[in-house]
């Protein structure tokens, strides 16, 4: 069971990369998630979000016992928050602004994850596992709000005109 919870957990060993396994865990659910919002299945994303997040529930007790504190190739919680900031945001015209809309929400959600402004290092530090993927998930939101911002404002950069 513990050989399910790791490779689940590192989101199918995404998670052991020596340097920044958030940052590739969050780029190995861009794949699916392309073609998820090419045909506009926003139900979808969001299970994904829950699925994801039940997942990291789960398997966080293992983790920390494991190999401490939230740890690192842990990046389940980085497949929630990142799917999260595409929930609603769909894909339009060339495969050009599909990559221009995936790696812009990718970049907000890296800043959001790595730096934790606006609450979001606070809410990392709930008890009982709640932390670890809250910030995750407290990010994908912020990030999700600034994508549809952008989109918003400058249509023409993001294929929405």
């Amino acid at each position: 069971m513990n050989g399910l919870k790791y490779f689940l957990g590192t989101g199918c060993y995404s998670g052991l990369t020596p340097k920044a396994p958030g940052t590739a865990g969050s780029l190995v659910i861009l794949l699916p998630l392309y073609f998820i919002l090419k045909v506009n299945a926003t139900w979808l994303i969001l299970l994904i979000v829950l699925a994801c997040s039940l997942i990291c529930f789960w398997v966080f007790t293992y983790f920390e016992e494991e190999f401490g504190k939230d740890p690192g190739q842990l990046v389940m919680d980085e497949w929630a928050g990142q799917s999260l900031t595409f929930f609603t945001t769909g894909l339009a015209g060339s495969t050009e602004l599909h990559v221009i809309i995936l790696l812009t929400g990718f970049v907000l959600f890296r800043i959001f994850d790595v730096l934790k402004p606006l609450g979001i290092r606070k809410v990392q530090n709930l008890p009982g596992g709640w932390g670890i993927f809250a910030d995750d998930l407290l990010a994908g939101l912020y990030a999700l709000l600034c994508l549809k911002t952008l989109i918003f404002v400058w249509p023409n950069i993001f294929g929405m005109v």
